[in-house]
């Protein structure tokens, strides 16, 4: 029977399928990458399925044992993975896009109505018996009815929160490498000028990949930009927001609030957060339901199988 290296748990359906599919590895790793085990895993393995938790950079690909032919990940983005590298050892990747993308979306409407609604100063506030009883001016936030949500990569993630935005009664402009069609705008106003996008938003929802091209893209200069008062939501990759600009302008409420659910370090979070009480930080949760992850597992598993009998799946990056 093939032999599949995983390097953490799975939902119970997925690890199911994984163990009576293959003579199955489960490493079971629960912080940092641990490349050292991982290697010595995949001595005699073809398959093997990692996150983007899992750091493979060129050196590591290059020292993985000859019988790997296939790599999945259990995730859409790959910048944890150097494709080049894989490209060279002649390594196939497959990853797990669109079973994703609403649940993604998801978080980031709940990251906007937390951060416009103020929800997590008012859960902290109750959960410390710190609540003095109602008055019409306490903890007033601001509502999304009417407000220009701006999405910053108009990929199926962020087509999927268009979608839901509108639901708000919410304006949806993108900005994007180039336009897409009207059957993908549905409805949603293209600006190709970064000042303009967004110094006409009120609501920055970012939805970037990760590397060297996207990198600080919300630096100090495109927050002078932004128009005042603006909310700025990043469910993508976290190297693409200058960390220490993003806190300044919300210690100074150049920024109102933010609502971020990726990191640079993960699992570290940015110190400079954690006195802010404007910002709502989650532990990259965007796709944790249920029904996605068993789907992302189970379209990994798709890909490996298709990749070990010789066949090219559509999940296939590499």
């Amino acid at each position: 029977m093939t032999t599949l290296v995983v390097t953490r748990t799975l939902p119970e359906p997925v690890a199911r399928r994984a163990h009576q599919e293959y003579s199955t590895r489960f490493l079971g790793l629960a912080s940092n990458f641990d490349r050292a085990l991982f290697i010595e895993a995949l001595a005699d393995a073809e398959a093997a399925l990692v996150t983007p938790a899992d750091q493979l950079d060129a050196a590591t690909i290059s020292a993985l044992p000859k019988p790997l032919r296939v790599l999945g990940t259990f995730s859409v983005g790959t910048d944890h993975i150097d494709l080049e590298a894989a490209r060279r050892r002649g390594l196939s990747v497959v990853n797990t896009p669109d079973v994703l993308s609403f649940a993604t979306a998801e978080l980031a409407i709940t990251l906007m109505l937390m951060a416009a609604r103020r929800a997590g100063e008012g859960e902290r506030i109750a959960r410390a018996g710190a609540w003095n009883g109602w008055t019409p001016d306490f903890l007033l936030g601001t509502t999304l009815e009417g407000k220009v949500l701006g999405i910053l990569g108009m990929g199926r993630i962020g087509q999927a929160l268009g979608r839901m935005a509108k639901g708000f009664r919410m304006e949806i402009t993108y900005h994007n490498r180039a336009r897409l069609g009207l059957d993908h705008e549905q409805g949603a106003r293209y600006v190709q000028s970064i000042p303009r996008f967004l110094g006409g938003l009120d609501v920055l929802s970012i939805h970037l990949p990760g590397g060297k091209e996207t990198h600080h893209w919300l630096n100090r200069a495109r927050i002078v930009d932004l128009k005042p008062g603006a909310i700025v939501i990043n469910t993508g990759r976290g190297t693409t927001i200058d960390d220490d600009a993003l806190a300044d302008a919300l210690r100074t409420k150049r920024i109102r609030a933010a609502g971020l659910d990726v990191f640079v370090h993960e699992p570290d979070i940015p110190e400079v957060y954690r006195t802010l009480e404007n910002v709502v930080l989650l532990p990259h949760l965007g796709s944790a339901t249920v029904e996605t992850r068993v789907a992302m597992g189970m379209l990994a598993l798709d890909g490996i199988a298709a990749v070990l009998a010789h066949r090219h799946p559509p999940n296939q990056v590499v």
